[in-house]
């Protein structure tokens, strides 16, 4: 007995050591895209992944541009599309997620997950597109880390570049080349609109 106590003790503690390693990865990353630009993310990878198993040479469209290179009328429609609170939270809007739990339960299963900007960066920088309890949690961990350590503007900024409009389309300037022949910083209110809309 004493022999299972002492495997099952080392077992418990290898998965926190594991977890808490995992977790300092994750922090080492968010800490460098602070200053550098992402140059792929887990979304970025799994739609690749799909779309090299339909033809294998095909490619993401994806280019960084900075935030003053983003048209402000798309920055105003996303927040305005995706989360209105975004300037005045600290990652979550508790509002949201409780309309998003009282929506769940009445479906039975997970269909909407009141998500701010800051999550949904945190999902498609690290995550699945996946819906379980679990992901939500490291969502949470990750977004904590990305509003403790970035500001509201390198929030937008990275979220608008990384962001997925489209099969394979990445990011707002491939968005707004591939939709309109245009960069992102020439996006008019109109155009950003049908572009907030996409999300």
């Amino acid at each position: 007995m004493k022999t299972l106590w002492h495997w099952t003790k080392r077992a418990l503690l290898g998965l926190v050591l594991l977890f808490v390693a995992y977790q300092l990865w994750l922090l080492g990353h968010v800490l460098w895209w602070k200053w550098v630009p992402p140059s792929e993310t887990s979304f970025m990878s799994l739609r690749l992944g799909e779309l090299n198993a339909q033809q294998p040479d095909a490619e993401l469209r994806y280019r960084w541009v900075p935030y003053e290179r983003i048209s402000i009328h798309l920055k105003r429609a996303v927040i305005a599309a995706e989360d209105d609170k975004f300037v005045d939270h600290e990652g979550f809007d508790w509002d949201g997620i409780q309309k998003a739990i009282e929506k769940n339960q009445k479906k039975g299963k997970a269909v909407a997950g009141g998500s701010t900007i800051s999550q949904q960066l945190a999902k498609n920088l690290f995550l699945s597109p996946s819906r379980s309890y679990f992901r939500k949690a490291e969502e949470a961990i990750i977004t904590v880390m990305i509003e403790t350590l970035w500001d509201k503007r390198r929030i937008l900024e990275v979220y608008l570049n990384v962001v997925e409009w489209g099969n394979g389309i990445f990011g707002c300037e491939a968005a707004a080349q591939r939709y309109f022949k245009i960069s992102a910083a020439q996006l008019a209110p109109a155009q950003s609109a049908r572009l907030a809309v996409m999300l």
